[in-house]
């Protein structure tokens, strides 16, 4: 704190951010595990933790969740005249579809439809809590933390178990009127050239089925590479190297599909390409799609600039942890734009605003 002098008037009080009273946390329930983070005031991730899964059983993800909110609650509560202010959670929709890609239970989506999220984790009394789509979480974390510093509209693609997207446009995040916009799963590119994706008589397939991390993972099995999680290939294990630059090429070749389609229809600045990939194989993605790209003569489009994304696997988690900090700071609510769960949420915000 201190003053500011040479201009008119009487001198302005200069303030800071007291990042250590106010904390948030952000959890990420994802197919294969669940990512938390506790951040502060000024965005800073101030402890994290992970907890891995065969598939989300509504039971242990629960029992994760709750540890680690247990686990942050006891840090804060540690600290003098902290609090946290707030819990974000960050979920896909359709939590329990596509089983038949990955294995899961059949009925893992009816159970997941009767769970309300707001109300499902151990939170303490009067806690508010926010529910918002993982890849939309994601862009909301790159639009406050990252990218949002140079572009004011981008679409952030998500590379995870299933590839997904977020659009941010004038600075604000869009879901659309269902929490479904720019879900990026559904969009149809031409079919994978991997001989390990089964060929079907359709003459497009999904860019979830050529883009998305199952389809790296089995198509090094069927190399005889034996990987449950990403982080095992850093390093890389023997016989891995091949197999995994084929799936770089057909995965970059779908998302530059997706591109020159997301491009025909939205007017934006940027795509902002992230993942759960291990960095040095990130930025082999990212590389070859900017190669791809620039290859490409697409008229009537203007080309955005194709970035990476600054957070990786923790991007989701800590895009939900900045949705409690930013209905407290946000002067508009219609900054956070909350899908399926708007009329909800801003009844939250409301009351956060009375609080205040």
């Amino acid at each position: 704190m201190g003053k500011r002098f040479g201009q008119r008037g009487s001198p302005s009080t200069l303030y800071r951010l007291a990042p250590e009273r106010i904390y948030s946390v952000g959890i990420k329930i994802g197919r294969r595990a669940l990512e938390a983070v506790l951040v502060d005031f000024a965005g800073e991730v101030r402890a994290r933790e992970s907890h891995e899964y065969r598939f989300p059983d509504p039971d242990l993800v629960l029992k994760a969740g709750n540890m680690s909110l247990a686990n942050f609650e006891k840090l804060v509560d540690g600290l003098d005249d902290a609090s946290i202010v707030g819990v974000g959670i960050a979920s896909p929709y359709f939590l329990g579809g596509w089983s038949e890609e990955l294995g899961f239970p059949d009925d893992l989506g009816n159970r997941w439809e009767a769970i309300d999220l707001t109300a499902f984790f151990a939170t303490r009394p009067k806690t508010p809590v926010f529910v918002e789509n993982d890849a939309s979480s994601a862009a909301l974390a790159e639009l406050i933390q990252g990218a949002g510093a140079r572009f004011r509209d981008f679409m952030h693609i998500s590379i995870d178990t299933f590839v997904g997207g977020g659009l941010v446009q004038g600075g604000r995040v869009h879901t659309g009127p269902h929490g479904n916009s720019a879900a990026l799963g559904p969009l149809p590119v031409s079919p994978s050239s991997l001989d390990s994706v089964a060929a079907k008589p359709a003459r497009y397939q999904s860019l979830l089925h050529r883009a998305s991390i199952y389809v790296l993972v089995n198509h090094l099995k069927s190399r005889g590479v034996e990987i449950n999680r990403v982080r095992e290939l850093d390093p890389l294990p023997p016989g891995a190297r091949e197999p995994l630059f084929e799936w770089i090429d057909d995965c970059a070749n779908a998302l530059v599909e997706a591109i020159i389609a997301i491009t025909s229809v939205i007017d934006i600045e940027a795509i902002v390409l992230d993942s759960i990939l291990p960095r040095q194989i990130h930025l082999e993605l990212l590389a070859r799609v900017q190669t791809q790209f620039n290859r490409i003569s697409a008229i009537g489009i203007v080309a955005p600039e194709i970035v990476s994304g600054q957070f990786g696997p923790e991007a989701s988690p800590i895009g939900a942890a900045m949705l409690p900090f930013s209905a407290l700071l946000a002067p508009d609510s219609g900054v956070l734009m909350i899908g399926k769960d708007k009329t909800k949420l801003l009844g939250s915000l409301s009351a956060l605003a009375g609080q205040n």
